[in-house]
Order: C-alpha cells, then structure tokens, then sequence
C-alpha cells in the first residue's frame, strides 16, 4: 500500500502557473489586494470558490458578496489566498472521496472550518501565528484524495468505511491501512511540487509531535487540534469538540478562545439553518 501511495504522488501532476504566480505572491513584503486580484480572475474556477466561500454561514457577512475584489477585502489577502490555492490544487488531485463516503463539498466545507477556526481561534493567541497558518489549515486533509483513490483501487473501499464507523477517529484508520497519516502523505504531496517548508512541516508532523522539529512545534499542535475539530465525517460533532479541548489541555493551552471560538462558529451555522 505504501508503494500505492508513493507512485500516485510520483504521478501527480505540475503545478500549473496559476499557483506559481500565487506561490510568488504570497512570499512578497508589499501585497497588493489588486494584484492578487489579477492573478485569480485568470481562473474562473477559483472565482466561484472566493465567492462561494465568501458566501457561506461559516463567516456570516451582513449582505451578499458578488465581486471577488469585495471577497478579498472582508476575507483578507492570505485566506484568499489559501482558497485560491486550495481549489487549483483539489483540482490536481480531483477525484471522488467514495473512501470516506463523503462529497467535495464536505471537504470544502472542512476546510472552510479549519480556516474560520484559524481566523477566530488563533488570531486570539497571535497574529503572525494566525497568518502562518491560514495556508496549512485549509489544505492539510488534501491527502485523502490520493488516500481514497488507493483505498479505492485495492478495493478496500467497503472494508475501509466499516472501519471508520467502528473506531470514528479517520487518523488511526488511515495509518492501519495505508501506513501513513493522511498528514505525512499531504506533506509529501506538497514536498513532491517544492512548496514552501511552513506547508510541509507544520502539516507532516501533525499527530507526531515528539518527532517534530521544535521552530514548527507549536504550530503543529495547533494543526492537530484544528484537524479534530474539522473531521472530513463528523466536522464539530460533541464527541470531536471534547476530544479536540482535551488534546488542548493535554498540551497545557488555554481552553477558553478555544470554546469561544467553536461557540461563536456554530451560532453562525444554526443561525443559518
């Protein structure tokens, strides 16, 4: 299975320019809001995704955003900037997450969560913390798009889900099956296309603290939180909010931004429903 795994990652393909030129950006001291605006209106694909996003209960905007340069404006540069890179790159990996018995809009709306969670949680904690990890929340689950082809492929798919429904947390099923964390083979997608080391080492280490490099420590544990919180199948459910504010207490944080942060969050989606 890890053979599976390495040749799928081996076959993926180029970046395209669209993610170079953001990739370029992004490292830039002097942002400009337009010139992000001229790279991804080459893309009606990202178009759609800043406005859907832009859109959703997750960030409960008072009136309706239709111009991407609005999105810009109320989400900020950097989020844009993770949307933006995030749908190009699910676009590279595209295929059906059948294995987690999920859709791609699940997936967008974890991702979605993970971003918000970055943007209300973290910000309390720190600034640049917030903005350094803006990128690596929103695409650090991208690895089970190869993880569900593999399943897929092996004809796993069936016994795979039996095996989420049983243990719940998708981590320990993932690294039973395919010997690796979906963190470790999103971390080796990004290695695979020469992407920044903040992306590869504050997502590869997830799970794996004892063994990560202690610049990228803190960040990680962050991660790991966050990637509870935002479970692909059972995104902010009670079970995953406890275990999510114990992994918190157990790395000695301060729970209360954490709890407002996930209160304040899910008031905007039931206030939507």
């Amino acid at each position: 299975m890890k053979k599976l795994i390495v040749e799928k990652i081996d076959s993926l393909p180029p970046l395209p320019k669209s993610v170079l030129e953001l990739e370029e950006f992004r490292k830039m001291s002097n942002q400009e809001p337009l010139d992000l605006l001229k790279i991804i209106e080459k893309d009606p694909l990202i178009i759609t995704t800043v406005l859907r996003v832009a859109n959703s209960a997750m960030f409960g905007f008072v009136s309706q955003v239709e111009t991407p340069s609005r999105a810009i404006s109320l989400l900020g540069v950097n989020f844009t900037i993770s949307i933006a890179l995030g749908t190009v790159i699910q676009n590279l990996v595209n295929t059906k997450l059948s294995a987690y018995d999920v859709t791609t809009d699940d997936f967008m709306f974890s991702s979605n969560l993970a971003s918000s969670l970055v943007n209300t949680w973290v910000s309390k904690v720190s600034f640049d913390l917030k903005e350094d990890l803006l990128l690596p929340a929103f695409l650090q689950e991208i690895g089970k798009f190869v993880i569900s082809e593999v399943i897929e492929e092996s004809g796993q798919t069936e016994e795979f889900l039996e095996k989420l429904q049983v243990c719940k947390n998708v981590s320990t099923v993932e690294k039973e099956y395919l010997g690796y964390s979906c963190a470790r083979i999103t971390a080796n997608i990004f290695k695979h296309w020469n992407l920044s080391h903040n992306l590869i080492f504050s997502i590869g280490f997830v799970e794996d603290v004892e063994h990560c490099p202690k610049d990228y420590v803190e960040k990680v544990k962050i991660l790991e939180i966050i990637k509870i919180l935002s479970d692909i199948r059972n995104p902010l459910s009670d079970q995953n909010i406890q275990r999510a504010l114990n992994k918190a207490n157990e790395y000695g944080m301060d729970v209360e931004p954490l709890l407002q942060s996930i209160d304040s969050i899910k008031f905007k989606l039931e206030n939507d429903l």
